[in-house]
This record gives C-alpha cells, sequence and structure tokens, in this order.
C-alpha cells in the first residue's frame, strides 16, 4: 500500500508520495539540503486516514533539494483601446525542485 500526503508550502497544496519530485515556490536553501515539511494537512498509509484540522499533528515530510530553477518566461501585455496605452512586462519565477525522501506519519 503506498503512503501519500498533502503538504502545504508557498501558499499551495501538492500531493506527495515517497520518490516523487515536485516544482515548488523559492525556498531559502542550497542544493543537497535537506528540508522539513511541517504542514501536512492530509496523510494516508499504513490502512488509516489523517485529516488534519488544519495540519496533522506529528506528521511530517522530509524532501531533499535537487536545484534552483526559473520558471519559463510569462509575457503580461496590458492594452487599453482608444488609447495609446500598451505595455509589456515579462515575469520568470524562482522555484526550487525537491525529491521526497520520507513521509513520517504519527
Amino acid at each position: 500500500m503506498s503512503i501519500y500526503a498533502i503538504v502545504k508550502t508557498g501558499g499551495k497544496q501538492y500531493r506527495v508520495a515517497e520518490g516523487d519530485t515536485l516544482q515548488v515556490e523559492k525556498l531559502e536553501v542550497k542544493s543537497g539540503d535537506e528540508v522539513k515539511l511541517d504542514e501536512v494537512l492530509f496523510a494516508k498509509g499504513d490502512g488509516k486516514s489523517l485529516a488534519g484540522r488544519p495540519h496533522v499533528l506529528g506528521a511530517s515530510v522530509t524532501a531533499q533539494v535537487i536545484r534552483q530553477l526559473r520558471a519559463p518566461k510569462l509575457i503580461v501585455f496590458k492594452m487599453r483601446q482608444k488609447k495609446v496605452y500598451k505595455k509589456t512586462q515579462g515575469h520568470r519565477q524562482w522555484l526550487t525542485e525537491l525529491r521526497i525522501k520520507q513521509i513520517s506519519l504519527p
């Protein structure tokens, strides 16, 4: 039976299992470091489901930082009709790539 958890980081929620790789909002850590995600909202494994209110007490997810990277460029274009107004702007979000090592349940 597979163990999985739903964690919250960077204002977003992610479903993770051991061995998964995911990209999250930038975390201030170096490549190769380990990160402990304590905001576990839901966990399922070992024949039981744990729902948090708002977090599951005693549950955590350990991940290893693979690299820091930037997302593809997004083009933001603003224009007002019948006015002489056009503005083009680009944005690239910083991301941290994580590999999930362990899910600890209480």
